[in-house]
């Protein structure tokens, strides 16, 4: 449990800014950071989704809650003059490639400006010691070979919402370079790195057009689902995974390693990239009776074919590496989803995985001794 205890006494009474916060990522995030006892105040847009995590679990209980638009510079400031974090975790983003088609100056506002925005009220922050900006996997220039990207491949990005994320990493590594240099911590103290995370899954996501929440929500109402590209590969994960390395990362930063201000991958075992037709049958096969899949076959926007990640950076760096594996990701999100719809508590379902985790990510006494 010695990587527990470190991460608990670590948190405890953090000031903590978690932007985005009442969508799906940043609902368990907060919640998994006030666990361990940071004191947590979120700044967001009222949740996206009907139902929502944030509301199910009573998330606004545990955070400090702002209501706010990472649009809104004035916004954005004054929440972190509030706030005055030691810590700022920005995970607010407009964050499905469907509505980047619909509304891509949106997207482009909230994914790039909003990140500006985030930055720009860190620099007039006073105590504030490390950043870590959420982008996505889909940031790099998809050229379809197959191949895992690692973190210093080009960005770029086909659809609106991609290239929205290429921008914000481009943002960050000029912020970076121009106000947070590695080289010139001692005088300003601040530490800026950036995370990308693969496909993620979990209880309590109800975005639309997102494939486990389609097929959690058709199976409970007997419905069959319809799915868009079937043959599409993603590095599939639990949310719960790049979540326990956005936490590695940011400890890293505050406590003054400037040498891991830089971005990194946080994506599953490079077996786990896996066919979108292979998570909908396994899903089906552990929901049971009546659950079932058929594709669509109508004309889609374009969207990547094949997209995975390579973690070797973090796993030799950081010493993070994946807890559960994707059929344990799929099973653990299915159990949260079957015992929500049977009436089970929101709040307690999500803490006792987070708990879960936890203790599987914890070395066994031998492990830890070098034994």
């Amino acid at each position: 449990m010695e990587g527990l205890v470190t991460q608990m006494s670590f948190w405890r009474g953090r000031r903590v800014l978690v932007t985005g916060h009442t969508g799906f990522k940043g609902s368990w995030l907060s919640l998994q950071l006030a666990d361990l006892g940071a004191e947590v105040t979120g700044f967001s847009l009222p949740p996206p989704t009907e139902p929502s995590l944030f509301v199910a679990a009573r998330v606004a209980k545990h955070v400090r809650h702002i209501d706010g638009d990472v649009r809104d510079s004035d916004a954005v400031r004054a929440a972190v003059a509030s706030a005055r974090p030691e810590i700022v975790l920005h995970l607010a983003a407009q964050s499905l490639v469907r509505t980047s088609y619909e509304e891509p100056d949106a997207t482009f506002a909230t994914n790039v400006m909003g990140t500006v925005n985030v930055l720009e009220g860190a620099r007039r922050s006073d105590g504030l010691r490390a950043i870590v900006v959420v982008t996505s996997d889909k940031c790099y220039e998809n050229r379809e070979t197959g191949r895992a990207y690692v973190e210093d491949d080009p960005m770029g990005g086909h659809d609106p919402y991609s290239a929205s994320k290429g921008c914000a990493e481009l943002v960050v590594s000029a912020y970076r370079r121009s106000f947070f240099g590695p080289a010139d911590h001692a005088r300003h103290g601040v530490a800026l790195a950036s995370a990308r995370a693969g496909n993620v899954i979990g209880g309590g996501d109800w975005a639309k057009d997102r494939l486990v929440p389609d097929l959690m929500r058709d199976f409970a109402a007997g419905r069959r689902t319809r799915i868009r590209f079937p043959e599409a590969v993603r590095p599939w994960q639990h949310v719960l995974e790049p979540l326990s390395g956005y936490l590695e990362l940011a400890r890293r930063l505050c406590e003054g390693e400037v040498s891991v201000a830089e971005c990194w991958n946080f994506g599953p075992a490079a077996s786990d990239a896996q066919p979108v037709r292979r998570l909908a049958d396994r899903l089906a096969e552990l929901w049971g009776e009546g659950a079932g899949w058929d594709a669509t076959g109508e004309p889609q926007p374009h969207e990547a074919g094949h997209l995975s990640l390579d973690c070797t950076k973090a796993e030799e760096r950081l010493g993070w590496r994946p807890t559960w594996n994707l059929d344990e990701g799929l099973a653990q999100t299915l159990a949260w989803y079957q015992a929500y719809y049977r009436g089970a508590d929101a709040y307690n379902l999500t803490v006792n995985q987070i708990r879960a985790h936890a203790r599987a990510s914890a070395p066994s006494p031998s492990l830890a001794h070098g034994r």
